[in-house]
């Protein structure tokens, strides 16, 4: 009895010391802030530019430690950058993971307008109703492999056009346009079963194409601006706000008018009797949901027609630099892609299975050029994050990249090694929540089989047709416009094997 008293007193002493040695909220370390604007002003005033961020995020972790906190006009976030922390806010959400908007532009816009909020705008049970009836479609890797003779024909597009609007030292203009094209015509196709046009020259699509890519780089510009400035917007619109409502109108306008005509076509040919069983494949299977209404196939269809845009896009991008930067690597890629899926044949998921070292050489991508910043959530309970006692409803920002280039994680850092991610390589000593670039649980991208297909498809259709070599002496960096972009034009010279 004694002996167990004596324990009790012991285990309530250690979790006595335990508790003190939480540190309040209160005390979280973070920049200065200023009544109302908060630590807003560093991104006119200091040493980082908005299109910084990413760089900002990194000196406040070397300046503060795992942990930050900061409040940008009124809206207090905390920055958590150790794994383990991360680990943590993962592992304890609940069946409905709650999370702030990627842009709060566009869920404001979307309310204005009385659109459906969408998935990446929603949470609780309506979030948990949009995502049941459309996860089938979109993260089944069988459901995804259908549409891969689609994403193959649009791939071998974009391959055979960058060969035409090539000038005569190989290197191609606005290849960040030639992408946006290329994804705006997967997109269509995967979507609203239709060829737009956007990769053949001369079409009529060719002026509307250039309209929907400039308003979309308005957007995501504006955003991410707007993110790091007074949300005065939200009461007395600004300039600012203005040309991002003009650019959304004009965007989710050509977006809806996308899926009224698809609708269209899909009952026409139900009534003709004319539907073929590959035609309007997740248009019908949405419309075909009891609990969809017509507002939410409509966002639904909107978000698998844009978001490539904005994430494959630059995502791709980097891809081609890194292949063109590293001859070496560009050479394995090629040897891969040439022995399971030649340009001759068709692709196909068995040939896409056999290929682990385009896979890896992605995921290294991902590493040295990140396409976002962060990953969002409110916590739902009570949490103790690096030592501070973090409330409930706490907006918490997961920021791993800060990791990237530690030589501690990643020998010669700055060094592309897909290695490090095949069975043999380094890529499994890290930590197991360091790169997740497309978020972790369920509230992990809705897209993500669709865009890792994509990439792995373009890149094999542009590798077994071209070598690529980078031009430019000087290297390339990123900047932030609500995801990460390319710094400057990216200029690739694509060469006939």
């Amino acid at each position: 009895m004694v002996r167990g008293q004596i324990f009790n007193r012991v285990t309530m002493a250690v979790a006595a010391k335990a508790a003190s040695a939480i540190k309040a909220f209160s005390e979280i370390p973070g920049p200065k802030c200023f009544p109302l604007i908060g630590s807003a002003y560093q991104y006119r005033f200091g040493n980082f530019k908005k299109t910084e961020y990413h760089l900002a995020l990194m000196d406040m972790f070397k300046t503060y430690g795992p942990i930050v906190k900061e409040n940008l006009g009124g809206k207090e976030i905390v920055h958590v950058f150790d794994p383990d922390d991360m680990k943590t806010v993962y592992n304890n959400e609940g069946k409905w993971p709650v999370i702030p908007p990627l842009q709060e532009t566009t869920q404001l816009y979307r309310q204005q307008k009385e659109m459906s909020p969408g998935l990446g705008n929603t949470n609780g049970e309506e979030w948990y109703r949009l995502r049941s009836n459309c996860q089938q479609k979109f993260l089944r890797p069988r459901e995804v492999q259908h549409h891969l003779p689609s994403v193959d024909i649009v791939a071998n597009e974009l391959a055979e056009r960058l060969g035409r609007v090539r000038y005569l030292n190989k290197e191609v203009s606005q290849l960040r346009w030639e992408i946006g094209r290329w994804s705006i015509e997967n997109a269509a196709r995967t979507v609203f079963n239709k060829d737009i046009g956007c990769l053949k020259e001369g079409s009529d699509a060719e002026d509307w194409v250039t309209k929907i890519l400039e308003a979309n780089e308005t957007i995501f510009k504006l955003s991410g601006d707007l993110k790091l400035s007074l949300p005065l917007y939200k009461v007395l619109p600004s300039m600012k706000w203005k040309k991002l409502v003009e650019a959304e109108d004009f965007f989710y306008g050509e977006a809806i008018n996308l899926v009224d005509d698809s609708i269209l076509r899909l009952k026409e040919a139900v009534e003709t009797d004319s539907l073929q069983p590959h035609d309007f494949y997740i248009l019908s299977y949405l419309l075909s949901r009891p609990a969809l209404s017509l507002r939410d196939v409509t966002v639904l269809c909107i978000s698998m027609f844009t978001d490539g845009l904005s994430t494959t896009t630059p995502t791709l991008l980097f891809n081609l630099y890194c292949l063109a930067a590293w001859p070496e690597v560009q050479e394995k890629v090629f040897k891969e892609v040439q022995t399971h899926l030649p340009p001759e044949t068709p692709a196909t998921p068995e040939a896409l299975n056999k290929m682990p070292y385009i896979k890896a050489f992605v995921r290294e991508t991902f590493r040295l050029w990140p396409n976002g910043t962060e990953i969002s959530r409110y916590t739902e309970q009570d949490a103790v994050l690096g030592d501070y006692h973090i409330p409930a409803g706490t907006h918490v920002d997961l920021n791993p990249s800060v990791h990237f280039n530690d030589p501690a994680l990643f020998p010669s850092p700055h060094l592309h090694q897909p290695e490090r991610w095949l069975k043999e390589g380094a890529g499994k000593e890290v930590h197991p929540y360091i790169l997740k670039p497309f978020g972790h649980g369920t509230r992990m991208c809705a897209g993500r089989r669709f865009a890792e297909q994509d990439l792995y498809v373009v890149l094999a259709r542009i590798i077994g047709r071209y070598k690529l070599e980078y031009p430019v002496g000087e290297g390339m960096g990123q900047k932030y416009n609500t995801l990460l972009f390319p710094d400057r034009p990216v200029r690739v010279r694509f060469v006939d094997r």
